[in-house]
């Protein structure tokens, strides 16, 4: 089955709300206006019920079915980026310095559609959790919707969720996901380096943390190498060294700062083992006191196999066979959704925008014909999972 006409004779709708939202791009927790304009839309539906600021200003909408039956959550954050827009589309954003970079507009138009034809037809048992997130980018708003109580709150069975996929080596509107992780866990590690300054042609009367820095920054590169097997996919990148002033003085102080991307909770807690050891090691080596910070951030968005397969089987459902890969290679980028999958099974999927601008640059452009794909996709879920009664 391909797109739902009815969803395709709203298309205008979901776009012109799509590109509403694109001119007024909101940060983290503190989007407003976004969170007014979706509130607006969904008393136009007509859902059932509207609960406002959860996580400040997310939203949980409820479509009751027909009959008995469990509660489907889908979600869709709305949070923009602190980008300066350049693509110069007449709908470009009217807030200096932020943007929708990465398709949380279009992302929430798919969802308002879906949540307006379900309304309407009122197709399937049970009910549907429209989860209106914000602070994807940053601040972790999932997790803070899930510690607020949102999945017992609202007996959250099952979530699902899509991300636009620009770039990607498929046309638009094709879909890919794959069971267990697929996306990265993402930690920030800042080592602050502390030695004694002195003059560059005396190097014998300080203690220098700029080798230190160069030494660490070395060995940080050998523990994927040689403490991680070599079938894990895991990355430990060094970003930022930043030390000195003048080219005759040895500086008194040094900072290296990276990131690391894994799959799975050893390799993790490994590889964060390995970096307090090596801090400790090369700061005793050169003579210099060091300190790392090791910040955990968003944990692996690791998919369900079952509801990863029923999610795989629907698309193909919206799409056709040719267009859905259900194993799709791990992405070292990072989401919170992660979040509401450690609290409930479900799966997130990639829905291709085709050829463009990729996700954060200033040029990016959601594809607004993919909308109703990602529509359909939700509605189809909803109604195959628990049909309604006859």
């Amino acid at each position: 089955m391909p797109v739902i006409n009815r969803i395709a004779d709203f298309a205008e709708d979901m776009t012109k709300w799509r590109r509403h939202l694109h001119t007024i791009p909101e940060l983290s927790f503190d989007c407003p206006k976004t969170a007014a304009f979706i509130k607006e839309r969904l008393e136009e539906i007509g859902v059932d019920e509207i609960h406002e600021g959860i996580a400040q200003t997310g939203i949980v909408a409820i479509i009751n079915g027909t009959g008995e039956g469990r509660t489907v959550g889908l979600r869709a954050d709305f949070d923009a980026l602190p980008i300066e827009e350049e693509t110069g589309v007449d709908y470009a954003s009217t807030h200096p310095g932020k943007m929708h970079a990465c398709g949380h507009d279009g992302h929430t138009a798919m969802l308002l559609g879906a949540a307006k034809y379900l309304a309407e037809t009122r197709n399937f048992a049970g009910r549907v959790a429209l989860i209106f997130q914000p602070a994807e980018e940053e601040g972790g708003g999932a997790q803070v919707m899930c510690a607020e109580g949102m999945m017992d709150r609202f007996d959250i069975a099952e979530v699902y969720g899509i991300h636009n996929f620009p770039g990607a080596d498929a046309p638009a509107g094709s879909f890919f996901t794959t069971p267990g992780p697929i996306m990265a866990a993402v930690d920030t590690f800042t080592i602050t380096i502390n030695g004694r300054g002195g003059h560059g042609a005396m190097p014998h009367e300080a203690a220098d943390p700029v080798v230190a820095a160069c030494g660490m920054v070395q060995a940080i590169q050998t523990i994927i190498s040689r403490n991680t097997h070599s079938a894990q996919e895991k990355v430990i990148s060094v970003t930022q060294i930043h030390t000195g002033s003048a080219s005759n003085i040895i500086p008194d102080t040094a900072m290296v700062n990276g990131t690391v991307r894994t799959f799975d909770k050893d390799t993790q807690s490994l590889i964060h083992k390995r970096l307090k050891e090596i801090v400790a090691g090369q700061a005793a080596a050169y003579g210099v006191e060091a300190e790392l910070d090791y910040e955990v951030g968003y944990p692996a968005t690791v998919n369900t196999p079952e509801q990863t397969e029923y999610a795989a089987s629907v698309a193909r459902n919206v799409v056709g066979d040719a267009a859905v890969d259900a194993n799709f290679p791990k992405v070292a980028g990072s989401e919170d959704f992660a979040y509401m999958l450690e609290e409930r099974p479900g799966a997130y999927l990639f829905l291709s925008a085709g050829e463009g601008a990729g996700l954060h640059h200033p040029k990016f452009n959601f594809n607004d014909e993919i909308a109703p794909i990602g529509a359909s996709f939700f509605v189809q879920l909803v109604e195959q999972m628990q049909p309604a009664a006859n």
